[in-house]
């Protein structure tokens, strides 16, 4: 590289081309060369949706129809999405201990414990927790009155239904509260204050009703009856 002027003589001066690319380039980093350039951020949206269309070309071209097919088969795709959604509703959502169904989801505890928790869950307003701590009293109660016979892995369902048998008077509530129970476990769903106040009230009328003895008189009966 030769640059004249500068000298009185103005005699050619020559710059090596390797420190002179180096000298052009630190001029050109200064930032006053790069005020308007994009920031960061905007030079990486640019690329993002650079590859987007790139990809969307790369579809619309295999595409029977080009971008109108593809559309289509978008449109296609997503009515299919939804109509399995309203169908099938909100996946079901497993227990946080892998207990598969099972009403009691850690240790044994009493129904006062249950009641207990049940009662701290709904000052806080956590309805949910609160439903399922208020079912599974009423079902430790029931065991603890011999009323159920302690079973692991009893679902909410399989426990209504036996109790059912033994309080006749209760056994629609039972699985209204079994269904709530199962409901804000595993479908996904929202309890609020009334819905918890009736499993509450169940529980309170529960405890205080005697069992019926006539499915055990029955079975009794049937058993004895002569062959």
């Amino acid at each position: 590289m030769t640059v004249t002027g500068g000298t009185t003589d103005d005699v050619p001066l020559d710059i090596p081309r390797v420190p002179a690319q180096e000298a052009a380039e630190r001029e050109l980093s200064k930032p006053m060369y790069h005020e308007n350039d994009p920031s960061l951020l905007q030079r990486g949206l640019d690329r993002f949706w650079d590859w987007i269309g790139r990809l969307f070309d790369s579809a619309s071209g295999v595409t029977p129809g080009g971008v109108v097919g593809l559309v289509a088969v978008a449109l296609v795709v997503l009515a299919v999405i939804g109509a399995l959604w309203w169908r099938l509703g909100t996946p079901r959502r497993s227990p946080s201990t892998g207990g598969g169904d099972s009403l009691f989801d850690d240790g044994p505890r009493t129904a006062a414990e249950h009641r207990a928790a049940a009662a701290r869950h709904a000052s806080a307003g956590q309805w949910n927790q609160a439903v399922q701590e208020r079912m599974r009293a009423i079902v430790r109660s029931l065991e603890e009155r011999a009323l159920l016979d302690p079973r692991p892995g009893r679902t909410a369902d399989e426990a209504a239904a036996e109790a059912g048998r033994s309080l006749p008077a209760h056994a629609d509530g039972l699985r209204s509260a079994a269904r709530a129970f199962d409901d804000v476990t595993y479908g996904g769903r929202t309890a609020d204050e009334p819905a918890y106040r009736r499993v509450e009230q169940l529980d309170t009328a529960v405890e205080r009703t005697k069992p019926s003895l006539e499915p055990a008189i029955a079975a009794t009966a049937f058993t004895e009856a002569p062959r």
